[in-house]
């Protein structure tokens, strides 16, 4: 499933001509291209669909939405846990490593 989540900006910069920011998902972060929405600042919030930010939202919306998602298991099923896919990474490196000898 691919979700529509909420997150708070922490940083943006333009890369390459386009605006991105660094967004926090209740915990999990990633990069957001912001060209729909040019204004964002942060400290706000947006909804963030396929690495886009689509809408503003204001802040207890964010934090309902957020908490609701957690208590649904749906951030870990739109995000994974973090952990494990740190560890699957680690994993396949040292299987090419081990394929390369």
């Amino acid at each position: 499933m691919c979700l529509a989540v909420p997150g708070r900006v922490l940083d943006i910069e333009e890369r390459d001509g386009t605006r991105m920011a660094t967004v926090d998902f209740g915990g999990v972060v990633k990069e957001v291209c912001l060209e729909y929405l040019p204004d964002l600042r942060v400290g706000e919030y947006a909804i963030v669909h396929v690495g886009f930010a689509l809408q503003r939202l204001d802040e207890e919306s964010a934090r309902q939405t957020l908490e609701l998602f957690a208590e649904l298991g749906m951030l870990q099923e739109e995000f994974g846990d973090p952990w494990e896919a740190a560890a699957a990474v680690g994993a396949d490196e040292d299987a090419v490593r081990e394929a390369r000898k």
